[in-house]
């Protein structure tokens, strides 16, 4: 296997800590995923697999054990050394699209680029090409309330490459959307996936979805298997 980008050791993870109603949600969890390599998380709800997924992308720090990307461990950084990390590193994709309602289908994409520094034009530029490569390039101008559930998501796919990151992690992507557009969807971003050279950690229930990728893991009793 390749070098790892994202490795994952021992992570231990809990709320309340301390108290009676202390609940574990991971017990030394451990993962990693290849450069390149497209892995499906599957667990049932409430497993912690969206847990699993935020301390992955320095949403949220764990109680315990070792978080890298691209080899550089995570502990110990600032907040903004955090926030700087995972604006380079990592893309995110929900179940549910979040896009901002005020703002057409481009400026959606556009707006993580500006934040990142990029010059407008170029931010556009980028956007256009994201959204041509999803097939809904003639969609630019609308809104979110003026596109359809799956037109929705594939934005919400072009937002999280906007910046090209190394690691994309989606918890239930396709998850909002019905049988038959859920798998139009999930071609469309393991299209994107495979032709950017991402690393990518999907979580799903779906277990079609998941045995269309390189490699399936488990999460269960706050585990990895």
């Amino acid at each position: 296997m390749s070098e790892a980008m994202l490795e994952m050791t021992g992570i231990g993870k809990g709320y309340n800590r301390g108290k009676p109603s202390e609940v574990v949600v991971l017990r030394g969890a451990t993962l990693s995923v290849a450069k390149g390599e497209v892995v499906a998380l599957v667990a049932p709800s409430g497993a912690g697999k969206s847990t699993l997924l935020h301390i992955a992308g320095l949403l949220d720090e764990p109680d315990s054990g070792v978080v890298r990307l691209g080899g550089r461990e995570m502990g110990g950084l600032s907040d903004r050394a955090r926030t700087e990390a995972r604006r380079a590193e990592v893309g995110f994709i929900y179940q549910f699209h979040h896009l901002l309602p005020e703002f057409t289908a481009l400026e959606n994409v556009v707006i993580p680029q500006l934040a990142n520094g990029v010059t407008k034009a170029s931010a556009e530029a980028r956007a256009r090409e994201l959204l041509g490569k999803v097939g809904v390039a003639e969609r630019a101008d609308h809104r979110p309330a003026a596109l359809s559930g799956g037109e929705q998501q594939r934005v919400a796919f072009c937002r999280a490459l906007a910046n090209a990151p190394k690691l994309l992690l989606a918890d239930e992507p396709t998850g909002n959307l019905d049988p038959a557009t859920s798998d139009q969807v999930f071609g469309v971003l393991m299209e994107l996936v495979r032709g950017t050279g991402l690393s990518a950690l999907i979580a799903t229930h779906n277990l079609e979805l998941a045995a269309r990728m390189d490699r399936v893991v488990r999460l269960s009793a706050g585990q990895v298997t």
